[in-house]
């Protein structure tokens, strides 16, 4: 076929030469006609036996690969690496990645020895630079509440830093030395919806978050939220709204303080009432109980926790706590103990960027049984009481969205002679802190 088209070409020329000799304009286009069509004719021939020859191969290709997946597929279902129905992607794409970064500088007035300010968060140590915190959320959708279908999440929040000893489960238990949270939660079809949530669990006592800076408006934490207040716990609660003013919840965990591993057979019971009466306030009734067998062998209380957004600049927020402990006849301080604790928050602001926070507390531990004995470096032993008294005021800068700086200082008073160091019963630390949040 190569020879005869050659052929066709040279006798083709060999007419056009000729016509050259004899110009003549109708004999010129009917040649150059039918050069043209000749040559469109023989390339529209190839060219639809090549695309022709191309899609068949093509389709070929993609019905072999269809099934190289499906088979692929099939295996990964029956091995139970995905679930039926559902591609690992669809479900990645789901999935919330959020955290920060914190950092501080701070002196404190009162010099310890050891460059350790006792009780006090979250810089504990003097004139040092501190990574106090690396926060990484992995979480799902947040869970719809509903009375028509089910639903399900989690969550887990690991914190890595300085801080992380304090904050998170048990930096002493094997597996939860990062950990902060991590849970699953379910929507049951009941009512408005019945809320589910099983696993490790931040406290329902605190005002403040244990994230500290990066969340709450003073950099520094209170008394309230350590002495007051307690840990990540593992247990499970329930959850449910009545109306848009009341809902309940109700949890069972291993203890107050046992954390992530229980050390007895014994529970520890919570229960919060959650009012809004109006758009602008929120108020938290919460009562809890149970047996220890840590530091205590069984502890009762209860706490208040409100807020008030009284304009559009200007908030306030307090937490009133009262706790019983109670130890047995060899332990000291022996009998019941009580501790009380008040808090108030007030926060302005000025502009988007700029806002200034005071927070102001009262802690009382009159037999020594909670704030002593070494708890966050306090020298008073156990069984020596003391109160405290504290003053925080922090200025929040945020130049940008995810950018967090805040200056701050605070004013500490202890009622115990030996002080926060020997001989000093006052104390001002002052410094700055900052956050990246993403």
């Amino acid at each position: 076929m190569g020879v005869l088209a050659y052929d066709n070409a040279t006798k083709t020329t060999n007419n056009c030469i000729e016509m050259k000799k004899k110009p003549r304009l109708g004999n010129q286009l009917k040649t150059v006609g039918v050069c043209m069509g000749v040559f469109v004719s023989s390339a529209a021939a190839l060219y639809a036996q090549a695309d022709a020859s191309s899609v068949q191969k093509l389709n070929q290709e993609n019905m072999e690969l269809k099934k190289r997946l499906d088979a692929i597929e099939s295996a990964a279902k029956k091995e139970g690496w995905m679930p039926s129905g559902a591609m690992p992607v669809t479900a990645m794409s789901k999935i919330a990645i959020s955290g920060f970064v914190t950092a501080s500088y701070f002196h404190d007035s009162s010099s310890p020895d050891d460059h350790t300010s006792p009780g006090y968060l979250w810089n504990r140590e003097n004139d040092s630079f501190t990574l106090n915190k690396f926060k990484l959320t992995i979480a799902s959708p947040a869970v719809e509440r509903s009375g028509d279908k089910f639903d399900a999440g989690f969550r887990t929040s690991l914190i890595f830093g300085q801080d992380a000893p304090i904050v998170n489960s048990d930096s002493s238990t094997t597996g939860f030395e990062a950990l902060r949270e991590a849970y699953v939660e379910m929507n049951i079809p009941i009512g408005t919806g019945l809320n589910f949530k099983a696993g490790e669990l931040i406290s329902l006592l605190n005002y403040e978050s244990g994230d500290g800076g990066a969340v709450n408006a003073n950099f520094s934490q209170g008394y309230q939220w350590f002495f007051t207040g307690n840990g990540p716990a593992a247990g499970a609660q329930l959850g449910y709204t009545f109306t848009d003013w009341l809902g309940m919840k109700f949890r069972v965990q291993n203890g107050l303080y046992a954390g992530p591993v229980d050390n007895n057979t014994a529970k520890t019971l919570l229960g919060s009432i959650e009012l809004k009466p109006c758009e602008s306030t929120w108020v938290n009734l919460i009562g809890f109980g149970g047996r220890e067998d840590s530091f205590v062998e069984s502890v009762v209380g209860a706490s208040l926790l409100g807020g008030w957004k009284a304009t559009s600049q200007l908030t306030f927020g307090t937490e009133l706590d009262f706790f019983n402990f109670y130890n047995g006849e060899n332990a000291t301080p022996k009998g019941h103990s009580d501790v009380y604790s008040m808090g108030l928050w007030t926060d302005y602001a000025f502009t988007k960027k700029v806002d200034l926070a005071l927070r102001a507390e009262f802690l009382s531990d009159s037999k020594g049984v909670d704030a002593s004995g070494g708890a966050l470096g306090f020298l008073n032993s156990a069984g020596t009481g003391q109160d405290l008294t504290s003053i925080a005021l922090t200025l929040n800068y945020t130049p940008l969205p995810n950018i967090k700086i805040q200056p701050e200082i605070r004013f500490d008073h202890t009622s115990w002679s030996g002080g926060f160091v020997p001989g000093k019963q006052n104390r001002v630390i002052f410094g700055a802190g900052a956050s990246y949040l993403f």
